[in-house]
């Protein structure tokens, strides 16, 4: 983990978070089968073909570019810890039964820095291939937040999600950047990602709009 901290605090980042047109960010019902929820892996379909996406999961040289990819590509540019929510880990729910899950991605995640994983279940930290480290943080956002940034050593930190816990950090006014990437699909039903939460009361603006066959991606930002 490293200790070196800029003058300047780290922004927290979320990047290439897909939304349905209705506004979910999952559908329901995730599990092993379905991490995502029903038809929650449609919100993804505009990143499964780019070269950063086969070449940051698969290794393979190739895939589309374009403006999906770039921001495929952004969305790992200058990031130096994560911080996931729960049921982005795993499907695993209440205490850990042991130390057998190990996340969706095999020995070698894509991350390769500290990932602060929210949980109200304590577990010892687990080193994985290629520079991850799963944190298990017990006492809140705020928390994951400050040990994320002692860890990034001044580069930017991505909340990787998912939906309940995207909220919960913008309704503390924590996120800086939100990049959203609306699919061009419905899901009915699922994880609302806005329901009861006022981005303009929170500060937040539209900063970039580019529209593809695949995808709408939309920036906000937050006010100084």
């Amino acid at each position: 983990m490293s200790t070196t901290l800029s003058n300047k605090p780290a922004k927290l980042v979320v990047r290439c978070f897909g939304v349905s047109v209705d506004g979910y960010g999952a559908g329901t019902n995730q599990d092993l089968d379905n991490p995502m929820g029903v038809g929650g892996m449609t919100l993804h379909e505009w990143v499964f073909p780019t070269r950063t996406f086969q070449k940051m999961l698969f290794g393979k040289d190739g895939g589309t570019t374009g403006p999906d990819d770039d921001f495929a590509a952004r969305g790992f540019d200058n990031i130096g810890a994560w911080i996931l929510g729960r049921n982005m880990f795993g499907p695993v729910r209440g205490p850990w039964p042991d130390d057998s899950w190990k996340g969706w991605w095999g020995d070698e995640p894509p991350y390769h820095c500290d990932v602060f994983v929210l949980t109200h279940h304590a577990r010892a930290p687990i080193e994985m291939r290629g520079g991850t480290v799963f944190h298990f943080v017990t006492d809140g956002i705020e928390s994951a937040l400050q040990r994320a940034r002692q860890s990034a050593g001044g580069n930017d930190i991505r909340l990787g999600g998912g939906v309940a816990t995207i909220r919960e950090y913008l309704n503390a006014r924590l996120v800086d950047e939100l990049h959203l990437a609306i699919a061009p699909a419905l899901l009915g039903s699922g994880e609302s990602l806005f329901a009861n939460i006022d981005m303009v009361r929170l500060g937040y603006k539209r900063s970039e709009h580019v529209a593809t066959a695949k995808a709408t991606h939309i920036v906000f930002t937050k006010d100084a």
